[in-house]
Formats: structure tokens, C-alpha cells, sequence
């Protein structure tokens, strides 16, 4: 009481000596002082929080509405238990007008995905007031360069979710709002590829001397986004043949193949080639990592820096809680190849390796093994040499019958695997962009140009790297048969994208870009491992005799059995497989290419159209 009637005192002392219009006019109606765009720590400041709501994390890090729609796909079983990765994928029920919230459901939010309108207003602030400011011009450019590229990233994401969206490119403010309607996918590509062509321009010969550059934007960055743009311009997506409505346009393909070259020579003179291991990719960090072009960094030790992937990766007996996100579908699977390259399909009777379903593990590409952890491989988790990873029924992994070893640390104690209190964990860096990914992206447009035998060169490198054999004479690395002319070629290398980025966040935009979403066929399932034995007490006998100890040892008798013998594997153990409760066959509509925005961001504006193709859809994004 004593504290209202002071600012019930203080309050009547004001209004009778000062002018109550002059009080409460505000020379920044936007909210921001001016002052800061001349402050190079205050810049600072505001770029590193424009960065952390624009560069990607670590997939199912973040859970912003309704986040699993864009995480969908057929490679990780989640998506057949999640509701709306379900819906996405036509499992269950399918998507209406109301549930795709993408660009985001919160008016401002601090979390990521929050709003992404409100991540591009910091980066259009930046662009019109640093120059406005007394910084020199060497560090303004610098700055401007890299939020000219985050702005370009956060337009791409939206451009590939819904085709065309508004593009607002000032600062918005009570007497200065854009309220129009949807720009079409040209002109936003348009803008994007400008600002990425700024940023490059921007950032040539741009150097952090103190040590912080790690994670920034930078030329290279700036020309690998750029030529990762003109790809989508060309791709399906936007670029649809046998249309009808849209004529196919084969010149984007030949302004995508010099990006993309651009892009690829600017990477090979910084230094960038294939890291030795395939297994090694994300365990490496910093200037040892020469695959690596766009990063996040985290820190197991400096607080709100880590994240808690480890754990959703390990099984339980290694102090994990595996997330069914990291657990592979029987698709994924089977997109491996054999060791000598060719698909587990392949019909040659004379190729080196043949494919055994029940030995579904031997002679396949090398990066299964350094991907997944089947029944009885060697994972030495918890810094445990020749520990065995067991996933049978009734064993205390059973929960899946594979597990997924990218992201994890396999020296990392049990002890120190989940992230608690905003600290601990793996600390491993995100990887957003690597050259295999550069090198993938320019082969597309060789080979969409006509120039298969350079296409396959580039191929043939990653493959290489990840171990597999050249073959039988003539096999070429399973590139002569797969990749004879450019439609073939083209599933190749469509399929080589599956397995080299698996669980990395790539295979809902591929089938998305490549207009593969609405022709999945197969349903989601994953492996299940159970005993070869009937009845309850035949289980509990096999199970107690697997895990009987072997006298005067550590291990237990299965650890001493040899899983590769096909007849005392089958003696044991059974394969069979695990599908989620009341899914259908994937069911996606054609017209899902491009979503509409949800109800509330539409009211917003009269202006604003739903996308072709949903209830009340006007708006073409193509046309």
C-alpha cells in the first residue's frame, strides 16, 4: 500500500510538469536503439541470436509445433507412431488446411521454430540499419554478409515447405507493416539467390582473427547455399515435367550445373575433401574435419551449449533411451547395396556378393556397419573394447532389433551420456552441410545436363571412401549396371543420398524436391529379432542360456558365439519384423508438394491464399 501511494505521488508530480505528448513520444517506434547498430559488441550480440533461431540442430533436438510433419519419412520407424508424421506420410488420416504451422505459431517466441517471420525481422533489421550506423565499413560488410545469407536460409526452408510465401524484406514497424499476400517460388527464389550472391560478395577474404569463426557463414558457405538453391529451381518440385500447366524448364539445370561447379571448386581451393572414415564424419571436429561446411557448435561443458542426442541414440544398457527416430526402417535398410556396390535386388548370379535375408548384415556397402548396430555386432560403447550389442527378444535391448550408431560416442561413459541441468552429454557438433553432400549435389546436375561419365567420377568417390569394392571386372564400384544412362543414373544417385545421409535430416526434402513424396509405396516396419524356440518355458531356457556366464570370464555364453555362421545363428535367433498399431500404406496426395499455411497466420492478412489443391486453394506457387 505504502509502495502505491509513493507512485500515485510520483505520478501526479509528472503530469503537472511535463508534457504528457512529448513523454511518450518515442523517437524508435521499432523497439530498438539505434545506437546499437554502432556498437560492434552490440551487433555481436544480436548476430549470435540471429544464428542460433536460423542454423538447423540436430534433428528432433527441437519440438516446435507440430515439428514431426517435416521429420517424416521412410527411413526412421518414428514415423509410423508420431500422429503427424503419420498423417504426413498417409499412414493414418492425412493433413488439413489447419496443421502444418511450419512458419511458426507463437507471435514471438525464444525457442527455435518459434516464429519464422520473427527470425527474417532481425536479419531485415540488421541489413537496414548497420549501414545506418558509424561502424567501419570493413566490419559492417562483414556483418552484412552473413546476415544476408541467414535471412537466404530462412527464406529456403519456408520456399521448400510452402512454394511461395510473403516476402517482407524492411523492418516492420505500428506505422510501416507489410500485410500482402504470398510472392510466387520465382520471385522468392529470386531474392534468395541475391542474398547469397551479397553474402558472397560480402564475405570474400572475411576473417575472424579472435578465433570465432567457428559456425559463421562464409564464402564458401554462401556459394555451396547458392548452388544448393538453383538445385531445388531445377528439381521436380519446381520444376515439374509433363505438367501440363507449367512448361518444364530444362535451362535451370545448366544454371544449377555452374553454381554447383562454382560451388564445388570454391570448397576444393579451401581445402575440402572426404574425411578417410565414413564412421568418423561427425566424431571429428574442427580444422581436422575437412568434410565439414556448415556447422553448429555445442559443448558438452559450457552451460546451454549441449543437447541430448547421445541418449536418444545408446540402448538402455549403456545409459541411453533410444529414441525409435534413430531406429532404421526395412527401407532404409534395403537401400544399401553389397559391397561390390549393387543393390540387394540384383538379379546377377555371377556378381561377387549375393544378399542373404536372413544374413542380412554380411557383404554389405561398409557404411551399414558404421551405421547400425545389429543383433551381436561389435559396439564398443562406454570405451568397452569388443563389447557385443544384443537386441534379441528379452534382452534387456530388446526394444528394437537394430539400433543406429551415427551420433554417438562410443568412448563416452555411461555415466555422461544424457544432458541434464544444461550440461553434459556428447557435445557433438551438427553438421548441416558436408562435401559428400556438395559432391552429391553437383553429380545431379551432371548428370541432368548429359554428362554421365563425370557424374559417376564424382560417385564413384564417395563410394570409394565408404569401402566399397570396385567388383568384378566391369562392376565399376556397382556404377556400370546402375548408372548406364542418365534415368538410371539418376535412382542411383537418388539412393546414394539415402544411405550417405541417413538420419540426417535430408529424406523428407529429397522425396519432396524429386516428387517421390506421393509415389512411396510399403508401409513403415523395422527388424525384430526374436528366439528361436515356442512357449514360454523354451524362451526362458534359450534366454537363460545365452546369458549364462562362460566360467573364469566377463562374458556371457553368446558373446563367444560366431553370429557370421549362418547355422548357429538360425539355432538361436530369428528375424522377423515390428510394425506400428493401426498404420495403412503410405497415402500422400499429390498436391502435399507444396502445404498451405495454418489458420492463424492466415488471418493475418486478407490478402493471404491457401495453396492449390487444399479446401479453398487458390494460390499456384509455380505460377
Amino acid at each position: 500500500m505504502k509502495r502505491s501511494l509513493v507512485v500515485l505521488m510520483i505520478a501526479t508530480f509528472f503530469s503537472a510538469c511535463i508534457n504528457k505528448d512529448d513523454f511518450f513520444e518515442l523517437e524508435d517506434r521499432g523497439g530498438i536503439d539505434a545506437a546499437i547498430w554502432s556498437t560492434e559488441g552490440a551487433v555481436e550480440m544480436h548476430l549470435r541470436e540471429t544464428y542460433d533461431m536460423s542454423v538447423p540442430r540436430f534433428p528432433f533436438q527441437d519440438t516446435y509445433d507440430r515439428y514431426p510433419i517435416h521429420l517424416a519419412s521412410d527411413e526412421n520407424y518414428f514415423s509410423g507412431n508420431d500422429q503427424w508424421a503419420k498423417a504426413a506420410l498417409g499412414l493414418q488420416g492425412v493433413l488439413a488446411n489447419n496443421d502444418v504451422r511450419f512458419v511458426g505459431n507463437k507471435y514471438q517466441g525464444n525457442n527455435f521454430g518459434d516464429n519464422r517471420y520473427f527470425d527474417i525481422a532481425r536479419t531485415n533489421n540488421a541489413i537496414t540499419y548497420i549501414p545506418q550506423g558509424t561502424l567501419p565499413e570493413a566490419v559492417k560488410t562483414k556483418f552484412l554478409g552473413q546476415y544476408h545469407v541467414l535471412r537466404a536460409m530462412n527464406y529456403f526452408e519456408l520456399v521448400k515447405v510452402y512454394g511461395g510465401v510473403p516476402l517482407v524484406l524492411e523492418p516492420q514497424t505500428p506505422s510501416s507493416l507489410n500485410v500482402g499476400g504470398r510472392a510466387s517460388a520465382r520471385e522468392c527464389f529470386d531474392q534468395i539467390v541475391k542474398d547469397l550472391e551479397l553474402g558472397m560478395e560480402y564475405l570474400n577474404g572475411a576473417t575472424w582473427s579472435d578465433g570465432s569463426g567457428t559456425g559463421r557463414v562464409t564464402r564458401e558457405i554462401a556459394a555451396v547455399l547458392k548452388a544448393k538453391v538453383l538445385l531445388y529451381w531445377a528439381s521436380p518440385q519446381f520444376n515439374p515435367r509433363n505438367d501440363g500447366k507449367h512448361a518444364y524448364d530444362a535451362g535451370r539445370w545448366n544454371t544449377a550445373l555452374q553454381a554447383n561447379k562454382e560451388a564445388y571448386d570454391i570448397c576444393v581451393a579451401a581445402g575440402r575433401k572426404l574425411m578417410p572414415s565414413y564412421a568418423e564424419i561427425f566424431r571429428v571436429e574442427g580444422a581436422s574435419n575437412t568434410e565439414a561446411i556448415l556447422i553448429r557448435s555445442y559443448s558438452s561443458t559450457l552451460e546451454r551449449r549441449g543437447h541430448n542426442t547421445e541418449n536418444r541414440v545408446r540402448p538402455k544398457s549403456e545409459g541411453g533411451s533410444a529414441n525409435n527416430a534413430f531406429i532404421p526402417t526395412t527401407i532404409l535398410l534395403d537401400s544399401y547395396p553389397m559391397k561390390d556396390g549393387n543393390p540387394i535386388t540384383s538379379t546377377d548370379g555371377s556378381a561377387k556378393y549375393q544378399y542373404d535375408p536372413v544374413m542380412f548384415w554380411q557383404n554389405r556397402d561398409p557404411r551399414f556397419e558404421a551405421t547400425f548396430a545389429y543383433n551381436g555386432s561389435v559396439w564398443a560403447l562406454s570405451g568397452k573394447a569388443g563389447r557385443k550389442q544384443w537386441n534379441y527378444e528379452r534382452s534387456t535391448d530388446a526394444d528394437y532389433g537394430i539400433y543406429s550408431k551415427k551420433f554417438a560416442t562410443p568412448s563416452l561413459t555411461s555415466s555422461a551420456v544424457n544432458y541434464s541441468n544444461n550440461l553434459g552429454g556428447s557435445g557433438m557438433d551438427w553438421i548441416e552441410i558436408r562435401f559428400a553432400e556438395v559432391m552429391l549435389n553437383y553429380a545431379e546436375c551432371l548428370n541432368e545436363t548429359g554428362d554421365l561419365a563425370q557424374a559417376k567420377n564424382l560417385v564413384r568417390e564417395i563410394r570409394k571412401r565408404a569401402g566399397i569394392e570396385e567388383g568384378n571386372a566391369g562392376n565399376d564400384y556397382g556404377l556400370a549396371t546402375g548408372g548406364a544412362d542418365m534415368a538410371s543414373m539418376r535412382e542411383l544417385i537418388t539412393n546414394e543420398r539415402m544411405v550417405e545421409f541417413a538420419f540426417e535430416n535430408k529424406r523428407n526434402a529429397d522425396l519432396r524436391r524429386l516428387r517421390k513424396w506421393h509415389t512411396l509405396s510399403g508401409t513403415i516396419q523395422t527388424i525384430r529379432i526374436g528366439l528361436n524356440a515356442d512357449g514360454e518355458n523354451a524362451l526362458k531356457a534359450m534366454k537363460d542360456l545365452l546369458e549364462a556366464p562362460v566360467p573364469n570370464s566377463t562374458a556371457l555364453m553368446r558373446d563367444t558365439l560366431n553370429i557370421n555362421n549362418k547355422s548357429t545363428y538360425t539355432k538361436y535367433f530369428r528375424n522377423g519384423t515390428l510394425t506400428p498399431s493401426n498404420i495403412g500404406p503410405f497415402t500422400i496426395p499429390e498436391y502435399h508438394y507444396f502445404y498451405t499455411f495454418h489458420n492463424d497466420f492466415m488471418y493475418s492478412s486478407a490478402l493471404l491464399l491457401p495453396t492449390i489443391g487444399w479446401a479453398g486453394g487458390i494460390f499456384d506457387p509455380l505460377d
